[in-house]
């Protein structure tokens, strides 16, 4: 039997919920035995990313106004080939925070993703703003949460024994907040606490700052195994401004952590997890959900 062929376009390669994800899909033996998957990267402001051979081409690349020529030959270029959307970019809370002019924003998502026979959210909250904005037909419209390798996480941490360590882990962004995070917790009064915060990107200096003279926040840079990140730490904090999805959330479960989060976008999937804490983007708000784990032993994990 002839495996189908899948391609995979990428306009970003660095380490990140995108690359983590194909990096699984890669893997699986299951899916290795029906179809061949490649990742191909592509510049996304290309006039066209050229004649791809393939039975499926899945777009992760970031739609905006410069890239809509080469999605627009993508689609001429390949009339017989199903084509398919992942968006892991924008939601609710994205554009709420960085886009002026929506009307014009919106109607450029709606151009694009009727180039696609599908389009893929990566979470229902996503989904469900995808469908009040009217940006595709709810027929083409999936769900599908990215995953990666929880089991091999869960084997290699333990459940933590106190709660005196909280945890940021990802890019060192705007948006991951971990300036709301800093904030919040230096307003804390336990000389015990920390906050560990794994990860580089280009708000180091920033955020630097913002944590100078507490001696309780340590910058623990990229770390290549997850694992490692997850058990130095007793609570795992995702102050996210927006978030697809949010992988992170997962992981933490897995490795038998709580968790504070954000309740934005993705995130608010797991709304009435009992090991998942919600704050809103308000560091005072931060401080108070932080002060409640280290004084009360936080909430009871469960698998």
């Amino acid at each position: 039997m002839k495996k189908k062929k899948i391609l995979h376009l990428v306009d970003d390669t660095t380490a990140g919920g995108v690359m983590r994800m194909l990096d699984h899909l890669m893997t699986q033996p299951d899916l290795s035995e029906a179809v061949e998957q490649k990742v191909l990267k592509v510049k996304r402001t290309a006039f066209s990313w050229g004649k791809l051979k393939a039975d499926v081409i899945v777009s992760h690349v970031v739609p905006s106004w410069r890239s809509l020529p080469a999605f627009s030959a993508l689609r001429a270029l390949h009339v017989d080939t199903e084509l398919v959307h992942v968006e892991h970019s924008y939601t609710r809370a994205f554009t709420t925070l960085n886009v002026p002019h929506k009307r014009r924003f919106f109607a450029m998502l709606r151009v694009i993703y009727s180039l696609f026979d599908k389009v893929v959210a990566v979470s229902h909250t996503q989904s469900e703003w995808i469908k009040e904005r009217r940006l595709t037909e709810p027929e083409k419209l999936a769900v599908v949460p990215p995953t990666v390798d929880l089991e091999q996480l869960a084997r290699n941490t333990t459940p933590p024994r106190s709660t005196t360590k909280i945890g940021a882990i990802g890019r060192l962004e705007r948006q991951k907040g971990f300036d709301i995070l800093i904030q919040g917790f230096r307003s804390t009064c336990s000389p015990e606490a920390r906050l560990l915060i794994f990860g580089e990107g280009s708000q180091r200096s920033y955020l630097e700052e913002l944590a100078e003279g507490d001696p309780r926040i340590e910058f623990r840079g990229y770390v290549d195994d997850p694992a490692e990140a997850y058990q130095a730490v007793d609570i795992v904090a995702i102050p996210s401004r927006w978030e697809a999805y949010g992988l992170v959330l997962d992981e933490a479960l897995a490795a038998q952590r709580n968790v504070i989060a954000s309740k934005v976008d993705g995130l608010r999937d797991r709304e009435g997890d009992t090991r998942v804490s919600f704050c809103n983007l308000d560091p005072h708000e931060w401080g108070r959900a932080i002060n409640e784990f280290l004084f009360s032993g936080g909430i009871e994990i469960s698998s």
